[in-house]
């Protein structure tokens, strides 16, 4: 079974393009829905982050879960409380990832895709057989990034400081696809190293 890697830094079109490979057949975990599920209602991380975290769990009726913006407001201001965080977090997303791949190989899936945003900050390309980066140029992914809802440009400025630059992914990755160009070129893209590598 290849293992094929996702990533790219924030609005490059990664969501679009994991989107792609699935329409292909190729199934996808997604590692950030991974993590909102582990902090969302009733999530195994809940209670545990609500300890370290003050002022982060929110309760209603029959659940209770993390408030994803104060955690934010926390770990953005703070380095020492972001690696706690990380620490928490990775470690489990890495259980329910390898779970998900036994699922897929029982499936006899010839071809699996870990969308992981921070993958090479995490050590994950060394679980990949190849590693794919979404890019497009900075005015385009600024004019994505700004368009969404909570987004400053002081929030966007931080995020991309705590990523591994899109021009060090572009070095590392095995493929590039471009989603500056529309969605029919990314697809193309796609289609050509599922060719390649899996078809």
């Amino acid at each position: 079974m290849v293992v094929i890697g996702l990533t790219g830094s924030i609005a490059m079109g990664k969501s679009a393009t994991s989107k792609i490979f699935k329409s292909y057949g190729v199934p996808v975990f997604n590692a950030d829905d991974c993590v909102h599920q582990l902090i969302g209602p009733n999530g195994k991380l809940v209670s545990l982050i609500g300890q370290r975290f003050i002022g982060t769990l929110e309760k209603n009726k029959n659940s209770q879960y993390i408030n994803r913006v104060k955690l934010g407001n926390i770990v953005f201001k703070d380095k020492k409380k972001k690696k706690e965080l990380e620490s928490i977090i990775h470690p489990q997303v890495s259980i329910e990832r390898k779970k998900w791949k036994e699922q897929a190989q029982r499936q006899r899936s010839k071809a699996i895709c870990y969308d992981v945003p921070l993958l090479y900050e995490t050590k994950g390309e060394k679980l990949c057989n190849f590693v794919v980066v979404v890019s497009a140029p900075l005015f385009v992914q600024k004019h994505r990034a700004l368009n969404r809802a909570d987004m400053t440009e002081k929030k966007f400025n931080n995020i991309l400081k705590n990523q591994i630059s899109d021009k060090e992914k572009r070095k590392r990755a095995d493929f590039i696809v471009n989603s500056g160009l529309g969605y029919r070129f990314a697809r193309n893209q796609v289609h050509n190293i599922l060719l390649r590598k899996v078809l």
